[in-house]
């Protein structure tokens, strides 16, 4: 059995955030085929559900880089929390350097998920974060920390290098950036590549390829673990350069490109899909 990991923004999605037609049919085919389709993204299920293409998809749907994983029939199976003593500390720390910061919960995203703000300018986002209380985010009961985002203009994505270096080797905990002018700091437990393989082995599976494609470089876990990397068009060249392959971009349907040169579901397009190393 094959199991195809695929990144959403950036990769499935077009710069519309849509799903285009031709990757939608080839999702379907792959489906058909019987390989594993893994939804590998680093949003939130609310962010990712929201997508009626995706209902209706049999498939399971990793969020949170990792953090939760969801079974085909949409029930947890698995979750990597930050305890609240290690998210206060980051907090600070992130404070104090002036980034943005989003906070990923069981009760949602405070103040927001990232999606909504994508293309914001620096004075939107300064407005937006102005004022808001983290504090009332620990008043909730029950509560699971999944994720955190430092998050600047991306007119100012040089800030973000000083909050990598703040937080070196200082917690036990993930970091990866799925956008340049982010970085997402998860349980070291929550990494797209180890969701594969929990996966693989929570559900008594074999996989005897693994093939994942994405462009950010919160995917170079899923290429860790891959025995096929396939990075998009439109990813910077520093993904390009740790992947196998080089498809098109996300607005070229380089998703379905890919899949239809690796696997044959169709004949490839006339021209030349395919870059390796």
């Amino acid at each position: 059995m094959k199991c195809i990991s695929i990144d959403l923004d950036g990769t499935l999605l077009n710069s519309q955030q849509d799903i285009s037609e031709e990757n939608l049919k080839v999702l379907n085919e792959l489906q058909d085929q019987g390989h594993c389709i893994i939804l590998n993204t680093g949003r939130a299920f609310a962010d990712v559900i929201k997508y009626q293409a995706i209902q209706q998809l049999d498939v399971p749907i990793f969020c949170i880089n990792g953090s939760v994983l969801y079974s085909k029939t949409r029930e947890v199976l698995y979750e990597a929390t930050i305890p609240v003593s290690i998210y206060k500390e980051i907090l600070s720390i992130l404070k104090e350097l002036g980034a943005g910061i989003l906070v990923y919960t069981n009760y949602g995203g405070f103040p927001s998920t990232l999606p909504p703000l994508h293309g914001k300018s620096k004075e939107e986002l300064n407005a937006f974060f102005r004022g808001y209380n983290y504090d009332e985010i620990l008043e909730q009961d029950n509560l699971k920390i999944f994720k955190i985002i430092a998050l600047v203009s991306e007119d100012e994505c040089e800030k973000i290098e000083p909050v990598k270096m703040a937080l070196a080797n200082m917690f036990d905990i993930t970091k990866a950036s799925s956008f340049p002018n982010n970085l997402e700091i998860t349980s070291s437990d929550a990494h797209k590549g180890k969701a594969i393989l929990r996966y693989q082995q929570m559900m008594n599976l074999s996989f005897d390829e693994i093939i994942a494609i994405g462009d950010g470089g919160n995917d170079l876990a899923q290429f860790e673990v891959a025995t096929t990397s396939i990075a998009m068009g439109n990813a910077p060249l520093s993904i390009q350069q740790q992947a196998d392959i080089i498809t098109k971009t996300n607005d070229e349907d380089g998703f379905a490109y890919a899949m239809r040169d690796l696997l044959k579901l169709t004949p490839p397009a006339k021209d030349a899909v395919l870059s390796p190393q």
